[in-house]
């Protein structure tokens, strides 16, 4: 059975209240953003690690690249963590993923009492691939390996898998409170939103510009209504102001702080920030 293998980085840094507030509105987001994209998924939580089944794997990840708050991802086969199912998991796993030739390693951890050390693990898993395809003249090679088996076991259950798929980590929306972005139709202006969601907040948009890129990003991105959304709870303002822009500026109209996210960015790393959430990657 494939599973989605979630996990965080930052949120694991904060005190265990905090982080279990953080925890629980990453699974909202996580949830939101799956309905978003059509996708049917069952998603848990344990152990600093989310888990999420899907009926399309890959719609899945395509979603969940999009939340903020994951570190990053793997596409892993489940099994017991009993060391016979692992070794028969891997085996049949490796069997479409190694060619011919091929040196290979294995990399595991674990947590938990299953009664076997990480190097018990790599060591008999790594026979149990070797054995499943020696007629295809594969070796080990611990140093640089063609390929790469990473195995976990956590508990009761083992997850193997090949990639980490990067994703945008931060954290997640909403947990830092609202602020209000100025939208004017440069790349800027979009690019300072999207680093300010990316910091946990929660972004009502001002202006005329087009910001349908970012709701991609949170689905309950909307525009500022200032009869209707309470001054005393925004927290600051975003602006694309660059170095150039910033001299006619007054800051001082303002009753909370004003942010300026891309103010050290070149043009062309504000044009790469720009694709990647037009791609919504």
């Amino acid at each position: 059975m494939a599973i989605i293998l979630i996990r965080y980085a930052e949120i694991g840094l904060k005190s265990t209240p905090v982080r279990k507030r953080f925890e629980n509105a990453l699974k909202d987001n996580i949830l939101n953003m799956l309905m978003q994209g059509g996708v049917e998924a069952l998603v848990t939580n344990k152990g600093a690690r989310f888990y999420v089944e899907a009926t399309d794997i890959d719609a899945a990840a395509r979603s969940l690249r999009k939340v903020f708050g994951i570190a990053s991802m793997s596409i892993a086969e489940v099994c017991s963590s009993k060391m016979e199912d692992m070794c028969a998991v891997a085996a049949e796993y490796s069997r479409s993923r190694l060619t011919e030739g091929q040196s290979f390693a294995v990399k595991a951890r674990r947590e938990g009492s299953q009664g076997y050390t990480s190097l018990d693990m790599g060591r008999e898993i790594g026979s149990a691939i070797f054995l499943a395809n020696e007629d295809r003249g594969v070796k080990v090679d611990l140093t640089d390996p063609d390929v790469v088996f990473f195995v976990e076991a956590r508990d009761n259950r083992a997850y193997i898998f090949l990639d980490y798929i990067r994703c945008h980590a931060g954290l997640p929306v909403g947990t830092q409170g609202k602020i209000v972005a100025r939208i004017d139709g440069s790349d800027r202006s979009i690019v300072s939103a999207w680093l300010m969601m990316k910091r946990g907040c929660r972004v009502l948009v001002q202006g005329d510009g087009d910001y349908s890129a970012l709701k991609q990003y949170d689905v309950f991105i909307r525009e500022y209504d200032p009869k209707k959304d309470d001054p005393k709870k925004i927290l600051g303002f975003v602006s694309g102001a660059d170095l150039e822009d910033i001299e006619n500026i007054d800051v001082t109209e303002h009753d909370v702080p004003v942010f300026f996210p891309t103010i050290g960015m070149t043009d062309e790393e504000v044009s790469e920030t720009i694709e990647t959430i037009s791609n919504g990657q």
